[in-house]
């Protein structure tokens, strides 16, 4: 005599049948699908006896079910990521919406892909961007204006300080005068082109002159010593008068040597005098 071999649930002999095993119990199909069988968590249908099962992380699905969220590509063969909100990925999909997104296009950044990382942030290659001339920047040097980047040429163009004699950005040293910048190799004569930097000099009409040049070039000639009046040491302080310079302690009386500035004088001819000389003449 044969033992019997009993479905669990329904007492069906199971001889000769299909059946599944359980929990260490014999179940046929039927009640397998009824009553064991666990959900699909995309299409929610049991997972019969009779179909193929995936399972992760304590959930199920059947083969064909298990596809990625976002392309739907069958993913049972294939890398996938899970979610926290419970969706399933293909690398790819899931790269794309949980990577870091490109400041200059929003787009995902993939994984592999030539970028560029700076202040937390990053930029696909091409979209790390000069504010200014709109280039990528590359491996140039790049500054920075608030949230804005700008290549290097761009930022010396639109914020470094300009050379009051040519005009162009300083983008290093650089000397002040009367507080205008200048190139270092621009402040120089106007005359002989000497360098100026840390040299006696004056200037004239927004020119600037050594003091050699500017004796011989530019300064007035004192009435009375007929040497320059250059404002340097002695002889700061000039009398003028119609026309004529005179050092200060050149402008004395012909006659009698007394300083006459800031005193009442005479002139006769090309000399001053004082009133009291001036009336014995």
């Amino acid at each position: 005599m044969t033992d019997r071999f009993d479905c669990y649930y329904c007492r069906d002999n199971l001889h000769g049948k299909k059946y599944v095993k359980k929990e260490e119990k014999h179940v046929c199909t039927k009640c397998f699908d009824k009553l064991c069988a666990n959900t699909c968590a995309e299409c929610k249908r049991p997972i019969g006896a009779d179909s193929k099962e995936l399972h992760h992380k304590n959930r199920y699905w059947h083969e064909d079910c298990f596809r990625c969220a976002k392309c739907y590509k069958p993913l049972a063969a294939e890398p996938f990521s899970a979610r926290d909100d419970g969706k399933i990925m293909c690398g790819k999909c899931g790269s794309r919406e949980d990577g870091n997104r490109c400041q200059g296009c929003y787009k995902v950044v993939m994984p592999g892909s030539q970028n560029v990382e700076y202040k937390n942030k990053v930029w696909h290659e091409e979209c790390f961007t000069c504010f200014e001339c709109k280039q990528p920047i590359r491996t140039q040097s790049f500054l920075t204006k608030g949230d804005d980047i700008y290549c290097a040429p761009c930022h010396d163009k639109k914020f470094a300080k300009k050379c009051f004699h040519c005009k162009q950005p300083i983008t290093s040293g650089g000397i002040s005068y009367q507080d205008q910048p200048w190139h270092s190799e621009c402040f120089k004569c106007h005359t002989c082109h000497k360098p100026l930097a840390g040299a006696r000099f004056t200037s004239h009409e927004n020119n600037v002159y050594c003091v050699d040049c500017f004796k011989t070039d530019v300064a007035k000639k004192c009435h009375g010593c007929k040497n320059p009046i250059t404002g340097f040491g002695h002889g700061t302080n000039v009398v003028n008068y119609e026309g004529y310079s005179w050092h200060e302690y050149c402008f004395n009386c012909k006659k009698c040597s007394l300083s006459l500035a800031n005193k009442r004088f005479v002139i006769n001819g090309e000399h001053i005098y004082c009133p009291d000389c001036a009336k014995k003449l």
